[in-house]
């Protein structure tokens, strides 16, 4: 394990646990965070910090917006994901006004790319 000075007993046995039982694919400051508000991110010890990351680009808009916890929590209770092996009732209106808003004939919503490449068209 790196050698890691100046964080809490806490937060180094959060760390120690996740570099032993999870997979290797980032080299992640020395920053267990616990919880989020706003642009705000809290720590195990009760550090604040701001967050200039903002969440990765999927999802910018900050953390626990109570507007944004009601939509999730709405959502939940009727389907929390589908496949788009299958039509979704909100999909369609979605879709219709991001390629509005973009001033596009058509939109692909997708977070990594590879839906991009599997795209194909029908027409």
């Amino acid at each position: 394990m790196t050698d890691r000075k100046g964080i809490t007993p806490a937060q180094q046995d959060a760390i120690e646990r996740i570099e032993h039982w999870g997979a290797h694919n980032y080299l992640p400051l020395p920053v267990v965070i616990e919880s989020g508000e706003g642009a705000w991110l809290t720590d195990i010890d009760g550090n604040r910090y701001l967050d200039f990351l903002s969440a990765y680009s999927a999802i910018n808009f900050g953390h626990a917006h109570p507007l944004l916890v009601k939509a999730v929590a709405d959502q939940l209770t009727r389907v929390t994901v589908t496949s788009r092996a299958v039509f979704s009732a909100t999909y369609g209106p979605f879709v219709q006004g991001l390629a509005e808003l973009c001033g596009k004939e058509m939109v692909l919503p997708m977070n990594t790319g590879v839906e991009a490449v599997e795209s194909v068209s029908y027409t």
